[in-house]
């Protein structure tokens, strides 16, 4: 696959990509645990067709701790016994915070019911946040044809104030 533009190399891009970074950073130091925020943000990059986010969650939540097992399970969380109920209620509310417009009513009470159930007041913050700010961060990658595989741990935490 061949980048449409590259969004790295570009000046609007940078000062955009550094305000996204920062917003990015908040949710990265909220309560929200952080196996949670990379869980949630591969099942959004998968629904999305989004190489890269694909690649860097993956390659972040295994430098995190995260086992291949439980990654190789996010797309099919339903029927895999690797996930607590907190995480099933995030991977839920990704899902149908993603696929909104498969749904006339979004996120289903029933999931922000268990959404709530597991997480506090912040927690919910950061989560819906974070939902949010990946499908943008699949969205602009996907747009533009960013390819996969050269995400390394890291690279992007000079953005950040």
């Amino acid at each position: 696959m061949e980048t449409r533009l590259n969004m790295f190399d570009n000046e609007l891009a940078a000062k955009f990509g550094k305000r996204f970074a920062n917003a990015s950073m908040v949710i990265r130091q909220s309560p929200l645990p952080l196996p949670i925020q990379e869980l949630v943000s591969l099942r959004a990059s998968q629904i999305n067709g989004c190489g890269f986010c694909t690649d860097m969650h993956t390659k972040d939540a295994t430098a995190a701790g995260e086992t291949s097992v439980r990654l190789n399970l996010v797309a099919a969380w339903r029927e895999a016994t690797v996930f607590t109920e907190a995480e099933r209620a995030a991977l839920a509310l990704a899902e149908e915070g993603t696929r909104l417009a498969d749904a006339h009513t979004g996120v289903s009470d029933e999931t922000w019911a268990q959404v709530r159930k597991h997480y506090d007041e912040d927690q919910v913050v950061a989560l819906v946040s974070l939902v949010a700010l990946i499908n943008a961060a699949n969205r602009m990658n996907v747009i533009v044809r960013t390819p996969a595989g050269s995400y390394e741990p890291g690279m992007f935490d000079s953005l950040t104030n």
